[in-house]
């Protein structure tokens, strides 16, 4: 931060603060992932760290002063007109429906991993599985090891 004056620090922090903003929602999305056991916590943060992703990619697409790149009635188009890119809103638009699908698949299998486990807690499912895993070394000795 040497050399840096009042104003160029103020741009960075307040006329960032959208980034600021974003970078905020996809850490807290981040976090909830990697700290939280219980499997529905981590869908909403799946689905925190993705919105985030979607509104930062909204954020670009949108030019100041732009307008949408529509082609006027007379067919006249002016050279110094600014439009706004249209692409990153309709992939969004695509990433979004393809967001509800993954969340809703993911939810689907909580429910057979509750009716399976009787629970959605991460460490409760892994010492299940090591049990079971256990269980099936021990009946393989005792036959030799050939099964």
């Amino acid at each position: 931060m040497v050399g840096l004056t009042l104003d160029q620090l103020k741009i960075l922090l307040f006329g960032h603060s959208i980034y600021w903003l974003f970078i905020i929602l996809m850490m807290t999305g981040f976090y909830i992932v990697v700290s939280r056991g219980n499997l529905i916590k981590k869908i909403i943060g799946l689905n925190l760290f993705q919105t985030s992703v979607f509104l930062f990619y909204i954020s670009i697409g949108k030019v100041s002063g732009g307008t949408a790149p529509i082609l006027p009635m007379k067919l006249k188009v002016d050279d110094f007109s600014v439009y706004s890119n249209p692409l990153p809103h309709v992939l969004i638009l695509t990433a979004i429906v393809v967001g509800v699908a993954t969340t809703a698949l993911g939810l689907a299998l909580i429910i057979r991993i509750k009716e399976a486990y009787n629970s959605i807690e991460e460490h409760d499912l892994l010492e299940e599985d090591r049990s079971q895993f256990s269980n099936e070394n021990n009946e393989d000795r005792k036959y030799g090891g050939f099964f």
